[in-house]
């Protein structure tokens, strides 16, 4: 039997798929191994190094890299070696065709002859002067971003907000110097671009000057605008009631309107939150003796018609401040400043040395000549030794001490204050005129009715600027009685009263509830003790005021309640139980004695 050939058995597949086989041919045209980014990639790593033989020598530059041949000096560029003749002469040209107003070489040439002789007639003219040689900025030209608080765009953006949404704008001013925290761009902008919105001037910190110097300030500055003076204070504020009438009062001219908006403008550092927070008897806003506390606006509620805004304090451009002014209206804070000691010498000329030696207990330089004021280096020396700020190798720190003597400058411990213009005579001329016509007027309707205000202007609340407390002793020289004419303002008749108490009737939140009427008209009659029973109504004496015709026929008003006053019940304030009726008690006590007597004895016969 012939032998049968074998059939070779197919070998087992190594692969673990059971799927079908998958082909690696290659495929002409399409790159076998990478993408495109990796052989981009792979270009850029090549192209950059330049190849070289075994001595070290280049044979082929780098990409973008000049060979040792073409940094040899006296080699001419070409044109074709950097880019190909195809895309710089080609019909395919890709670079750009400069712009000539000439057709042919020969007007070129005729461009560039009077191009040429126009710059010979005009080159000896121009003199080269060293004043006229631009000079390379030095240090002290660098102004630095701290000087530039309160000039951003932000703070600018949070004050037109502001502006936009109040209907009265109380613009808060420093007392020590009111003319130099006034924004009269800002001012000037409201009256040109928003006039229909009013506007009131607080003088804060009224407590840091004298009384004559904060009433001489109210004059000069009523006439332009409301003029108010205040001392935010939790606890002895002055101002606050006549503040809130005035307020009362904007609130009945914009009738129209549920509620009327107040926003607060002003100058870092015058106490626009002390300001809210003391209208509100409640710390509603983060305060600190120090500028840019306040960092956006805010709404406050005062009454249920009256809503405060606050606002970050502001720098105009308008001012032109130097930075030792703007260091002095406490505009930056002193902790930041690289060299406090550079100002020092401008307050120095504001204040009188006498107020410097008794701040610090420093002796004066010349006791014979109290003006005499010591050199600002010497002045530094004295405090830093006495303080004990001392460096290494017991050399005074100045700039440290000049820091100390700045913050109690912000702070109002060093007394100061800018002098108030005087009044001119041609001035008190007019207000005598005026006052004269305005007497006569009133002579001629009668005694007992006053002359009724204009429409345009706003009345304000009168202020007994001597019962301001003073924080600050100044010497006698700076201390003047306060004239007959420097009270503010004039007394709301009685229909500006009775239109703040119907307001007060129709109910208020919390934080109007708190006030009283002592608080509302505060300065005005200040020695009169109210005449108030028990439960708080006030009791009216028979021929103690003359009444005209017109209050006689106006209806009688009911008690206001306030919430404050009103007392809680529950079941044993009216049942008589352990003798917790209280009103049975009080009649018992009004009977007579002896009433009393005779019923207990019939008790007992019984």
């Amino acid at each position: 039997m012939a032998p049968t050939k074998k059939t070779a058995s197919p070998g087992k597949a190594r692969s673990s798929g059971s799927g079908p086989k998958i082909s690696l041919a290659r495929v002409k045209g399409e790159n076998f191994y990478r993408t495109g980014k990796q052989v981009a990639r792979l270009k850029m790593l090549n192209s950059g190094k330049a190849v070289r033989d075994k001595d070290g020598n280049i044979i082929q530059a780098a990409a973008f890299q000049k060979g040792e041949k073409e940094t040899k000096p006296g080699r001419r560029s070409h044109i074709v070696e950097t880019e190909p003749f195809a895309d710089t002469f080609g019909p395919k040209a890709q670079r750009k065709r400069p712009r000539i107003d000439v057709g042919s070489f020969e007007e070129l040439g005729k461009l560039g002859a009077a191009a040429a002789e126009e710059a010979e007639t005009v080159a000896p003219a121009i003199e080269t002067l060293a004043s006229s040689i631009a000079e390379a900025p030095t240090h002290a030209d660098y102004n630095e971003p701290i000087y530039a608080k309160g000039t951003s765009r932000r703070i600018y953006g949070e004050l037109y907000k502001v502006i936009d949404s109040s209907d009265v704008i109380l613009h808060v001013l420093d007392a020590r110097d009111p003319l130099g925290t006034m924004c009269e761009s800002v001012i000037e902008y409201i009256r040109k671009e928003k006039s229909h919105k009013q506007i009131v001037l607080i003088i804060n910190k009224c407590d840091l000057v004298p009384n004559w110097v904060t009433a001489r300030y109210i004059q000069h500055l009523t006439p332009r605008f409301p003029t108010i003076a205040f001392h935010a204070s939790p606890n002895h504020s002055f101002g606050k009631g006549s503040l809130i009438q005035l307020l009362r009062q904007f609130a009945q001219l914009h009738s129209d309107k549920k509620q009327i908006s107040v926003g607060f403008i002003g100058y870092p550092n015058v106490g626009k939150s002390s300001v809210i927070n003391t209208l509100k008897s409640n710390k509603v806003c983060s305060v600190a003796p120090v500028p840019g506390e306040t960092k956006v606006w805010q709404y406050i509620t005062l009454t249920r018609r009256i809503y405060l805004i606050d606002c970050p304090g502001i720098v105009p451009a308008s001012a032109q401040d130097s930075h030792t002014s703007t260091v002095l209206k406490g505009v930056v804070r002193v902790e930041a400043l690289s060299t406090p000691s550079e100002h020092i010498s401008a307050l120095m000329e504001r204040v009188k040395p006498l107020y410097l030696a008794r701040t610090y207990g420093i002796d004066l330089p010349n006791p014979d000549d109290k003006s005499q004021n010591w050199p600002p280096e010497m002045f530094l020396d004295k405090l830093a030794r006495m303080k004990g700020r001392l460096l290494k190798g017991g050399e005074p720190d100045l700039e440290s001490v000049a820091k100390i003597v700045l913050s109690d400058w912000v702070r109002g411990r060093i007394p100061f204050f800018v002098p108030p213009p005087e009044r001119s005579e041609e001035l008190n001329r007019l207000e005598e005129k005026k006052r004269k016509r305005e007497q006569a007027k009133a002579d001629m309707k009668g005694k007992g009715k006053a002359i009724e205000p204009e429409t345009t202007e706003v009345p304000s609340v009168k202020q007994n600027l001597g019962s301001i407390m003073q924080k600050n002793s100044f010497l006698p020289e700076d201390v003047r009685p306060l004239e007959d004419d420097d009270s503010v303002g004039q007394m709301e008749d009685e229909d500006q009263a009775e239109a703040a108490e119907e307001e007060d009737a129709d109910g208020e939140d919390v934080g109007e509830e708190e006030l009283t009427w002592n608080d509302v008209f505060k300065g005005i009659d200040e020695e009169v003790v109210p005449n108030v029973d028990q439960d708080g109504n006030d009791i009216v004496e028979e021929g103690i005021s003359e009444v005209d015709n017109d209050e006689e026929t106006r209806p009688k008003k009911e008690t206001r309640m306030k919430t404050n006053k009103r007392k809680a019940e529950n079941f044993y304030t009216n049942a008589n139980v352990k003798n917790k009726n209280r009103k049975q008690a009080a009649l018992l006590k009004s009977l007579p004695v002896g009433k009393r007597g005779d019923g207990r004895k019939r008790g007992k016969a019984n």
